[in-house]
């Protein structure tokens, strides 16, 4: 790995999952706000050319960092590589993965990987870069958790339960941090248009599905005005949060699994 002069100003900006979807909305959005960026994303992504685009478009310094983070060994590593080179303000951890099965047809590589990438990665990810955040006169973590955090689903079992853990892990978090130079918060959005095939599920899922579904570039130009205000839970889809606390579990529950089952329909053997 090419190594780097420390960076002692200028405000870095850590964003995981940032080729694609919602991390590269982040990206954008922080770049149109002077930040400098460290994007993080899996290999042949196309990241090098994302990342020298933002450069040159908003005349900002970006580096970028290629690597599978639901593996722990390449999560210290990234740690290890951010906090040897730069000083960061903000860390975004977007990455997560999800996906629709039968939880005893799953194979458990792909359990596995759901808890490692959603759960573990955003966790050690912070507690290895907590002390470079420290140093900071200000500085945040955002957590992208999911709406699914609040209601268990059937067919996508570990997803929601990876989500509920980064929302109580935020929460508590920003309890633990709240007098400290760092200030946490978590967005919980809904379904959102990030690539055709999600666009093609969620009109395959009726009227209120393409009603509430969102465009991940205004999610994260809202996010981040709220992060500025100091919101510490950053809801972005109320249509959606307010059914989830008027209906009953025991309606909820079978009607959006019903939903998600639909899905499985659609899928290759």
């Amino acid at each position: 790995m090419e190594q780097y002069s420390r960076f002692m100003k200028g405000k870095f900006a850590v964003v995981t999952g940032s080729s694609q979807g919602l991390g590269k909305s982040f990206a954008y959005e922080l770049a149109k706000d002077g930040w400098n960026l460290i994007m993080i994303s899996l290999p042949y992504e196309n990241l090098t050319n994302i990342s020298k685009s933002l450069s040159s478009r908003f005349g900002i310094r970006t580096f970028h960092y290629e690597t599978d983070l639901a593996i722990k060994e390449n999560v210290m590593a990234v740690s290890d590589w951010i906090n040897r080179n730069f000083n960061i303000q903000m860390l975004i951890n977007n990455v997560g993965i999800g996906g629709t099965k039968r939880f005893d047809e799953a194979s458990s590589t792909y359990i596995e990987k759901i808890i490692q990438l959603n759960v573990l990665a955003t966790t050690l990810l912070t507690h290895q870069l907590l002390p470079n955040l420290k140093r900071q006169e200000k500085s945040y973590v955002l957590n992208v958790s999911s709406l699914a955090a609040f209601s268990p689903l059937a067919y996508k079992t570990v997803y929601p339960a990876s989500k509920a853990f980064i929302h109580s892990f935020s929460r508590g978090l920003y309890q633990e941090l709240k007098d400290t130079s760092i200030f946490v918060s978590v967005v919980n959005p809904g379904p959102m248009r990030t690539n055709p095939d999600t666009t093609k599920r969620i009109n395959e899922q009726g009227f209120f599905a393409n009603v509430t579904a969102l465009n991940p570039d205004k999610v994260a130009s809202y996010c981040i005005r709220q992060l500025k205000k100091r919101d510490t839970v950053i809801m972005v889809n109320p249509i959606s949060w307010f059914l989830l606390k008027i209906l009953p579990t025991s309606i909820r529950l079978p009607l959006l699994s019903n939903k998600i089952k639909k899905e499985l329909v659609h899928q290759p053997n």
